[in-house]
């Protein structure tokens, strides 16, 4: 007998494994569809479990774009370790302070980066770093800091707001922004992951076969945005923050 809560919950998983891969956001999907598919789970399991099949598919992904778009491993090196210890210190902070003043400030900071996107459409386009190797490694680590506490603390556009900051900050082109941000965004997914599997928030039997269905929906993303580069990436950026800024406008006020 088909498990139609199983079947739902994978299909939603492909679809944010998609969107994923090319702008970030996915979470945007698949959360609200699991919060309707399963009314009676805590948050903790719902983000747990996500947090489990989205990890698959931008681990995916990301290997996806290292054969097409060359890193720098001497920039993501320290930024992961960055990462990792950010986002496993707001996963700790969550539990000592509520979230709910950030709540209110996201939206803001998700207008300032979707303003600043449409207005300046050359931003983006032509990979062009500006700075020189060790300040570019600086910031790099310090965003990825930030950005990892973020996650572990709140998370709502994280992989967006990684794309930004290497686009605005470090004067990468989208399709460079989009698979630093897969390394860094998998990085933090699996530090809270490890939190939320200690915890026992994780539903492992939904876990694998969601992984499956992110893992081809990761696919078939990059393969689009290796395809059409950084100007298909451009537009579903933009297209995923306004629905960001939807979003988290309605769940703060």
């Amino acid at each position: 007998m088909l498990d139609t809560t199983l079947i739902l919950a994978s299909l939603c998983s492909l679809f944010a494994g998609f969107i994923n891969a090319m702008a970030g956001g996915g979470g945007l999907i698949s959360l609200p569809c699991l919060f309707t598919i399963f009314p009676s789970a805590l948050p903790a399991e719902i983000l747990g479990t996500n947090k489990g099949a989205m990890v698959w598919g931008t681990a995916w992904s990301a290997q996806s774009f290292a054969r097409h778009v060359r890193f720098s491993y001497r920039l993501l090196t320290p930024a992961i370790i960055s990462a990792i210890v950010g986002s496993l210190f707001g996963s700790w902070c969550v539990t000592l302070v509520s979230p709910e003043w950030l709540r209110r400030l996201v939206p803001g900071m998700l207008i300032l980066v979707l303003i600043y996107t449409i207005a300046s459409p050359q931003v983006g386009e032509v990979h062009a770093p500006r700075y020189n190797k060790f300040v570019e490694t600086l910031l790099a680590t310090l965003i990825a800091g930030a950005l990892g506490l973020y996650d572990g603390f709140f998370g709502p556009g994280t992989g967006s707001f990684f794309i930004f900051f290497f686009v605005r900050v470090l004067g990468f082109d989208f399709l460079h922004a989009v698979a630093n941000a897969k390394i860094l965004n998998m990085t933090t997914n699996v530090a809270s992951l490890i939190v939320f599997s200690f915890t026992g928030n994780v539903w492992w039997q939904y876990v694998i076969p969601m992984a499956v269905a992110n893992i081809i929906g990761s696919h078939l993303g990059t393969r689009l945005a290796l395809r059409h580069g950084s100007q298909l990436i451009r537009i579903v950026f933009i297209l995923v923050v306004t629905a960001l800024v939807v979003k988290t406008t309605l769940d703060a006020f």
